[in-house]
């Protein structure tokens, strides 16, 4: 029977972009219980953003101050014992209390950012600097515009968006995070990245172009309670 979920937040304006790396240069960085899910050879890191809204816990209204964020995300896909999902290496916002409130007990590695992410007629610009305190303050300015309706989406596409799960490994132990939501209706993009430093822990620099990138308008999000993963 499947539990009740815990959180619920919309997520508007989502750009993803993803590059194709050797396994070699992101196996090392990810917990050695989780194997790297592969397509075409490749390890796959993203770059996912968007705006949150409407965060809140089940059955109570929305966090003030919570409410409302900007995120950055960098993750690569990963499965554990058959089952595929996600692993995030980072987690930027710019709600301090919602960067608190996730990474308490260092449960996912959020941390805080100066961002904005604003539309100028069919083109959006998004600006991220990380201010963390102890952190390396990676950087995204990218601007961006679909030129697409909605597509088909093919297998790598599928494959790259359709994740319903996420582990992490906080002081040592694994936990899953199962996540619910209809499936994304994508648009490809066309933009200019003028600077990414994201995802500075990998011995390679991202090309500064958008790679495989795609849009989508908005979507509802269900988080269910952790889970821990027995060994």
């Amino acid at each position: 029977m499947e539990k009740p979920w815990i959180m619920t937040q919309e997520w508007h304006h989502v750009l993803f972009m993803h590059w194709a790396l050797a396994p070699q240069l992101v196996k090392p960085n990810i917990p050695d219980e989780l194997q790297l899910d592969l397509y075409g050879g490749h390890a796959w890191i993203s770059v996912v953003l968007f705006k949150a809204k409407g965060t809140r816990p089940r059955l109570l209204p929305p966090i003030p101050g919570a409410r409302t964020y900007l995120e950055l995300n960098v993750r690569t896909y990963v499965k554990y014992k058959g089952k595929s999902g996600v692993f995030f290496f980072s987690l930027d916002a710019d709600s301090p209390l919602a960067v608190k409130t996730a990474s308490t007990g260092n449960f996912l590695p959020y941390r805080h950012a100066k961002m904005s992410f604003k539309r100028y007629r069919e083109t959006w610009r998004f600006k991220s600097k990380r201010t963390h305190k102890g952190s390396f303050p990676e950087i995204l300015d990218l601007s961006f515009r679909t030129i697409s309706p909605p597509i088909a989406k093919s297998g790598l596409e599928n494959w790259l968006t359709e994740r319903y799960c996420l582990w992490t490994k906080p002081k040592d132990q694994l936990f899953r995070v199962d996540i619910k939501h209809s499936p994304w209706q994508l648009a490809y993009v066309k933009g200019t990245v003028y600077r990414n430093t994201m995802a500075s822990f990998l011995p390679v620099t991202f090309p500064q172009e958008l790679a495989i990138a795609h849009y989508s308008e908005m979507k509802k999000v269900r988080f269910f309670p952790p889970v821990l993963e027995l060994h």
